[in-house]
């Protein structure tokens, strides 16, 4: 019995660090790569913290729209850091080492903000549900208190979701000759399968997890947009319609940016194993990388009062 017990112990392996490729075939060029990479995370940090700071410090953007907003940026904020370390030093720096646990936690902040951003996006189409579809009633039900409370939400039901998953992947058997990850982060799916285990355990909770957030997510954004275009069809005029819809084109744009780079490096991962590494590479930093960048970009742009308060913002003045 000891015997035994002693051998499960000995055949039992985890690495003390992963080694990550960053962007495969391309590694002769990363300090070339690392241009726009650095600038993308700068747009993006500048971009969000400007849209914080623009909405704290102008009292007319102290509404339910634009708190959803602040969470959003906040979100992208945090996104963009969980990478955004270990992106830039393998690309500046060659350090392409990282230690086993470390993996774990970044690991976990990446994917708890995807999750968090999945749902903020929902709660925005509500917040446009109501407004188009009950304008009257708007502040009666998206109280400060309501806000806070779904925001509350929005943490607890991504840390509730992803907390079982480091763990999952610590009881598993790692073998010494695979500890090269595909890319300069770690990504559930690229970690788990570094395993000499049997992952199937891994491959559904990770599956429950994307069907059961960004998956209802979307369908349930789907449903929101399906009532909002009946309810602007509704309208008597025309020009009624088109004001009440582009109180959502903004939020339509940010969608789309989130989306549709979640379920293609789903997709890829489920059923793309043949394509090249440098596409699987380019798709994961596309769904990482691109929304923080574009969404403050598409509510300056889209939105006149964001723009003109984070005008403010940038000369200095309240």
């Amino acid at each position: 019995m000891h015997a035994s017990q002693t051998y499960v112990n000995l055949s039992f392996f985890q690495p003390p660090a992963f080694l990550m490729i960053g962007i495969p075939g391309m590694e002769t060029i990363h300090g070339w790569i690392s241009i726009p990479f650095s600038s993308m995370y700068t747009v993006a940090l500048t971009g969000n913290c400007l849209i914080l700071l623009a909405v704290r410090r102008t009292p007319s953007l102290h509404q339910p729209m634009y708190y959803f907003l602040s969470m959003l940026a906040l979100t992208d904020v945090g996104l963009a850091l969980s990478t955004l370390p270990t992106t830039l030093a393998v690309l500046w720096f060659d350090q392409r080492l990282i230690g086993f646990n470390a993996c774990l936690v970044q690991m976990s902040f990446l994917h708890s903000f995807s999750v968090v951003e999945s749902s903020v996006l929902l709660a925005m189409s509500f917040d446009c549900f109501v407004a188009i579809s009950n304008p009257l009633c708007y502040a009666v039900i998206l109280t400060n208190n309501v806000i806070i409370r779904i925001g509350l939400a929005i943490v607890a039901r991504a840390t509730l979701s992803l907390f079982p998953v480091p763990f999952l992947l610590k009881h598993l058997n790692f073998c010494p000759s695979k500890v090269l990850l595909s890319h300069s982060f770690c990504f559930h799916p690229d970690v788990m399968r570094q395993a000499c285990a049997d992952i199937t355990i891994n491959i559904l909770y990770g599956l429950y997890v994307v069907l059961s957030t960004v998956g209802i997510d979307s369908l349930l954004i789907i449903l929101s947009y399906s009532l909002i275009l009946h309810t602007v069809l509704g309208l008597a005029s025309p020009r009624e319609r088109l004001l009440a819809l582009n109180t959502c084109v903004s939020h339509i744009l940010a969608v789309f940016v989130f989306f549709i780079p979640v379920i293609t490096v789903s997709m890829i991962h489920r059923f793309g194993r043949h394509l090249s590494p440098i596409v699987h590479a380019l798709v994961a930093y596309v769904y990482l990388v691109v929304p923080p960048v574009l969404n403050p970009i598409i509510y300056s742009v889209k939105s006149k009062p964001i723009r003109e308060a984070m005008l403010r913002v940038l000369r200095g003045k309240s």
